[in-house]
């Protein structure tokens, strides 16, 4: 509950200094071509295209997982009303950040991210901060959803999955992304968000246009 209630343990602790180019439009939003992609992973669509929500997020970052809960509740709560997009930003000084987004990957190349993203989230604390690389955890949680073991361990190990979380790594440098989890709505930054009731209230101000599609 209390893991619902908070955004985050400070939202921006975990932080990365990276350059951010000049990627925003005249009213302050970033372009969203950068932090949209054709393929970036969407959790929520909405058909009416009003509002769209952005993670930037580390598998492995702790406050990532204490946004987790809320960001799942707003899903539940939001559904059909606004679109929510999963963009990799793994944080170098944590040992299994690249290998547990590209286990996301290579579990979306078989359509299974919603799932994966879960798993990855709900059994952090299983496999977060080993110094060791957690392949063969990954491997278990791609049994248990039923993926060919074989082509995942295949893309796990592939240097175009590799590439596919570092295309997300540097959309979020260009947008000026410096730690996780870092959210956009509509195209600008959320640097006040601390609360899930804080996401909500941005949330709401852009489903009644308070904020500019």
């Amino acid at each position: 509950m209390v893991a619902a209630a908070l955004l985050v343990v400070a939202a921006l602790l975990v932080a990365n200094r990276g350059t951010a180019l000049d990627v925003a439009t005249a009213d302050g939003r970033v372009d969203a071509a950068v932090l949209v992609r054709d393929d970036s992973h969407r959790l929520a669509t909405a058909a009416d295209g009003r509002v769209t929500l952005v993670e930037f997020l580390d598998f492995e970052c702790e406050a990532c997982g204490a946004a987790y809960p809320a960001v799942r509740q707003i899903l539940a709560d939001y559904d059909g009303r606004i679109t929510f997009v999963v963009r990799y930003f793994p944080i170098p000084s944590h040992p299994n950040a690249e290998l547990s987004a590209q286990a996301a990957q290579a579990a979306a190349n078989q359509g299974r991210f919603p799932e994966m993203y879960a798993l990855l989230f709900e059994n952090q604390t299983q496999w977060g901060h080993q110094e060791q690389p957690q392949s063969d955890l990954f491997v278990g949680y791609a049994q248990s959803l039923g993926l060919d073991l074989e082509r995942f361990r295949h893309d796990l190990r592939d240097p175009a999955t590799a590439a596919r979380v570092a295309d997300d790594r540097a959309d979020g440098e260009r947008a000026g992304v410096q730690g996780t989890p870092t959210f956009f709505l509509n195209g600008r930054q959320l640097t006040d968000v601390r609360t899930q009731g804080d996401l909500v209230a941005a949330i709401e101000g852009a489903l009644s246009q308070d904020l500019p599609r």
